[in-house]
Formats: structure tokens, sequence, C-alpha cells
């Protein structure tokens, strides 16, 4: 880790050189997102359908959508 903060500091074209080299030289594998992305977007999909699901069917929430002709006024008290 020395080294490579020495030679990124080092502002030559030999430092940079050395700093391009290390990095350019490890073996190139594929990219995770490539790799994975989809399969992750899919999961992700599929399991925030589930919740929603659940909460939709199972909760027992009474959503009260439209509160049309559902609110009355109160009895006005003197």
């Amino acid at each position: 880790m020395y080294r490579f903060a020495k030679a990124a500091l080092n502002l030559t074209g030999q430092g940079a050189r050395q700093v391009a080299v290390r990095h350019g030289s490890s073996d190139i594998s594929p990219d995770f997102h490539a790799k994975y992305g989809t399969m992750l977007m899919v999961a992700g999909g599929a399991f925030c359908a589930a919740v929603w699901g659940y909460v939709i069917t199972s909760t027992g929430i009474s959503w009260n959508l439209s509160p049309v002709g559902k609110v009355q006024p109160k009895e006005w008290k003197e």
C-alpha cells in the first residue's frame, strides 16, 4: 500500500506509468453487474411483489381509497 501511495503521489510520468502498469496487468474478470445484474433485478422485483402482495391481502388494513360518502359531519354541539 505504501508503494502504491508513493507512486500515486509522484507526479512525474514514471510514477503514473508504474501505477498504470500495476493496474493494467491484473486479470480482467467479467463485470459483476454484467454477470449478476439481471438476476438481482428479477429477484428484487419478485421480493417486492411478494411483500406488497402479503401487505395488501393478509394484514387486514382497511385502505379507504376514497372518502366520498364515508365521511359524515358530526352533530353540532352548543
